[in-house]
């Protein structure tokens, strides 16, 4: 396996938080610098590393993209950083490839440049990496993510994931104090959270969408029992499969949360604190990445194009840069018993397969 498995057990033994991941960043960083590359660090004031090779020769720039950062659990009462997302065998497969395309002098004409970005779980990180020039020259971007076992097993790999689009909207509703034995003199933010609830669940798209929203949290104590509460705060969770219908829904889950506290005399303050889009991919890069498993894993190890109502801010990359060409594909490695589970596991072995399909894709682009 290369240099890959000793990468993971040093990625998986160091997590950290999207947006200080100084000591994952710094690893991945020298061992790029070590291996030959042009790198740079702390590319727009964040953690994250563009890393370039430059044939001499002319050429389409190719990149692939990793993200670093692990995931917060709350475990025996403590915030604890885990990677159960995957993240470290996302870098440590594009951390060897880089190796060995270096090692092995694939690159003949053209650049190939390495992305490690730090904060995708906030949906933030892409952006950051945009911001900061990561893609002005690429013609071509390639990322890839773990499949859980119920959606792609060891052995088999998924050509593009469909990925879908997500909000996570907030509302900070404001009424007005009372003494609960004079409930007329307040306006109670409780009673508006719960009816900007029931008026969100009642909006419908079109029933042949895929899409959903949900409330997730809702915070309120006046600190006791018998006085009306004058501040709550709801969190709702957005997701559609288009960011058409997306679009959509956003705005009526707006509409809807502004109107019903109103109703009754509350204002709400409402912000949309994270978004991500939905998939964006090219039909050249899926085709390539396809080509490049079936080399590796045969026919039988390539699956059909799969839709995930999760979301990854990969998809920023072509929503902001439509230019750039992007393919993301999953890959199989006997995952359980989820993604962002505290207990998350899945076989090691796999990664090497990640590292055969990169080299691949490489290869037929830039060799």
């Amino acid at each position: 396996m290369s240099k890959t498995l000793e990468h993971y057990q040093h990625l998986h033994a160091i997590p950290e938080l999207g947006l200080v991941e100084f000591k994952t960043s710094a690893y991945i960083a020298q061992i790029l610098e070590t291996a030959g590359f042009k790198v740079t660090r702390n590319v727009n004031g964040t953690t994250g590393i563009i890393a370039e090779l430059d044939s001499g020769k002319p050429g389409p720039v190719l990149a692939l993209r990793a993200d670093m950062d692990a995931l917060g659990h709350i475990i025996d009462g403590q915030l604890v950083a885990r990677h159960t997302c995957g993240h470290d065998g996302h870098s440590s497969v594009v951390l060897a490839t880089a190796q060995e395309v270096m090692q092995e002098g694939i690159v003949r004409h053209g650049r190939l440049k390495i992305l490690f970005q730090p904060a995708e779980e906030l949906g933030t990180g892409a952006l950051a990496m945009v911001a900061g020039g990561a893609l002005d020259d690429v013609d071509m971007l390639l990322g890839f993510h773990l499949r859980p076992l119920e959606e792609c097993a060891k052995g088999k790999a998924v050509p593009a994931m469909l990925y879908s689009a997500c909000a996570t909207v907030e509302a900070v509703i404001s009424g007005s104090p009372a003494h609960a034995a004079r409930p007329h003199l307040g306006i109670n933010a409780l009673d508006a959270a719960v009816a900007a609830v029931q008026a969100v669940n009642s909006i419908h798209l079109a029933p042949n969408l895929t899409w959903s929203v949900k409330a997730t949290r809702l915070l309120c104590d006046a600190g006791v029992t018998n006085s009306v509460p004058a501040e709550a705060r709801v969190c709702w969770d957005l997701r559609s499969q288009y960011n058409e219908s997306m679009d959509e829904l956003k705005a009526k889950v707006l509409t809807a949360i502004e109107h019903s506290v109103a109703a009754i005399g509350a204002s709400a303050e409402i912000s949309v604190m994270k978004e991500m889009p939905a998939a964006i991919v090219d039909d050249q890069m899926t085709a390539l990445i396809a080509e490049s498993i079936v080399e590796v894993l045969g026919e039988q190890g390539l699956t059909e194009a799969k839709f995930t109502p999760g979301s990854e801010d990969f998809f920023h990359y072509p929503r902001q840069r439509p230019q750039v060409k992007t393919g993301f594909w999953g890959l199989g490695c006997n995952l359980t018993p989820g993604l962002h589970h505290p207990e998350m596991r899945f076989d090691l072995e796999a990664l090497a397969i990640g590292v055969r399909v990169f080299k691949l894709c490489v290869t037929k682009v830039l060799g």
